[in-house]
């Protein structure tokens, strides 16, 4: 078996840093024992776009994405997206963006470099709460759910008060979309009493439909 190489650890504010390890051509990345993404499953980081996208009913939408992670959700995102459409890209973690323009290049390809494409180091709630209606959708992946795991800042994204900037940051009809890796129906209950429409979708984690269940809820502004 090819032995799990430690290729950098990246410093995460207000949480304990992320590591990045190579087996062969595969990536992970690590959170203590837990291993928040690999690049052999992208299924549901894909879905997280592709399904938002096909919801929208907004011919050159405005996205906001928390959480550049692997690069999976912003690529299908361009994939779908028209040339007009704009996606702003909120990672908190520097070494993330540097692991893809580096390491994992070959992966990242162009995205990073599209035009459509802006790139901020800042928190995604930050940018929520400064959204004032500027965003079609909001997708977030910062966590495996909704729960702080990679920083126990990272709660107040699924507080009542965070669903509410969420939803005042959404122009009308627009999707506040969750990545978890497990079902939560407590806080799908959350999400329908923050005022908004609540879809809750299974997706697995691979593109080929196999591997683990992962959920996606959307979560439309009435």
């Amino acid at each position: 078996m090819v032995p799990r190489e430690l290729i950098d650890t990246a410093d995460v504010p207000g949480g304990e840093p992320l590591r990045l390890f190579r087996r062969g051509d595969d990536f992970m990345i690590v959170l203590d024992r837990n291993e928040l993404m690999n690049s052999r499953m992208s299924g549901s980081e894909e879905a997280l776009a592709e399904m938002t996208i096909d919801r929208l009913r907004v011919p050159a939408p405005h996205l906001l994405i928390g959480g550049y992670g692997m690069g999976f959700t912003l690529r299908a995102a361009l994939r779908r997206l028209d040339q007009d459409a704009r996606v702003t890209v909120a990672e908190l973690v520097p070494g993330i963006i540097d692991w893809a323009r580096g390491p994992m290049a070959e992966m990242t390809g162009d995205c990073l470099d599209d035009r459509r494409v802006e790139v901020v180091i800042d928190d995604v709630g930050a940018r929520i709460r400064h959204g004032r209606g500027g965003y079609d959708a909001i997708l977030l992946d910062v966590d495996n759910g909704p729960d702080g795991l990679t920083r126990p800042g990272n709660d107040g994204l699924y507080s009542m008060r965070g669903l509410a900037a969420a939803r005042s940051a959404l122009r009308t009809g627009g999707i506040l979309a969750i990545w978890s890796a497990a079902p939560d129906a407590a806080f799908a209950r959350r999400l329908a009493d923050a005022d908004f429409a609540v879809e809750e979708v299974g997706v697995r984690a691979r593109s080929n439909g196999k591997g683990p269940r992962h959920v996606i809820w959307f979560a439309t502004r009435r």
